[in-house]
């Protein structure tokens, strides 16, 4: 700050050049405040990083969010890379299909006289009372002959509507088998034993077209293998 003399009347009187002070005086107070601003920023940066290295203990953030980190400092891998290298896996084969099961080799049972056949009214799988003991005759034979496996063939006569004919005698051809094998399971034989097969109208006895004929195709036939 200078002063500049200046004479009033016989006196000289120093006098302040006002502007040039105030502007001088605020500069001067400005760089002050930017000292202390900076200073009290660094010490507030110093005392933050301190907290955050005794909080966190140096420690990287990836060992926090999941496993210890090794010794040496190394990050672990991450684990896409680790299955990425990994040995691959041998191809799982598929299931073979389901074998679709055969029907019965027929030509290995044969009939014999000492099993009888049973016929069926027309229509129907209900046994009718002689039948009934013509099957109790039948399971006492299989009973005295335990070597013996029996295949039951249902068949039917050819009657029947034209749309669906085939379809209902195959149907009515193994209940009447199903019957013969239910009166024979009764009557003591073991299921392992039994075999059921439906011909329906396929195999004929007869093939007149009458009643008498027709009777003679509704019936439940028996044959015998050795086990």
């Amino acid at each position: 700050m200078k002063f500049r003399p200046r004479p009033v009347g016989n006196e000289w009187q120093l006098r302040e050049d006002d502007s040039t002070l105030s502007s001088r005086l605020r500069a001067s107070s400005s760089r002050r405040c930017a000292a202390r601003c900076f200073s009290s920023v660094r010490v507030i940066a110093i005392a933050a990083l301190a907290s955050c290295l005794i909080l966190t203990g140096c420690r990287p953030a990836l060992a926090q969010a999941g496993t210890n980190a090794p010794a040496g400092g190394a990050l672990p891998r991450p684990a896409v890379l680790a299955q990425a290298h990994s040995a691959p896996t041998a191809p799982i084969a598929p299931a073979p299909p389901d074998q679709p099961i055969g029907l019965p080799r027929v030509r290995d049972y044969e009939p014999i006289p000492e099993l009888r056949d049973i016929y069926f009214d027309f229509g129907t799988a209900v046994i009718r009372p002689g039948d009934g003991k013509i099957l109790d005759a039948n399971a006492a034979w299989l009973r005295a002959n335990p070597g013996q496996l029996v295949l039951i063939e249902g068949h039917c006569d050819n009657r029947g509507a034209t749309s669906t004919k085939n379809e209902f005698n195959m149907d009515l051809g193994e209940r009447r088998a199903q019957a013969a094998m239910n009166h024979l399971i009764a009557q003591g034989v073991h299921p392992s034993r039994i075999t059921i097969l439906s011909y329906g109208e396929e195999r004929p006895h007869c093939t007149e077209d009458s009643e008498r004929c027709w009777s003679q195709n509704r019936r439940s036939r028996f044959l015998v293998k050795p086990r």
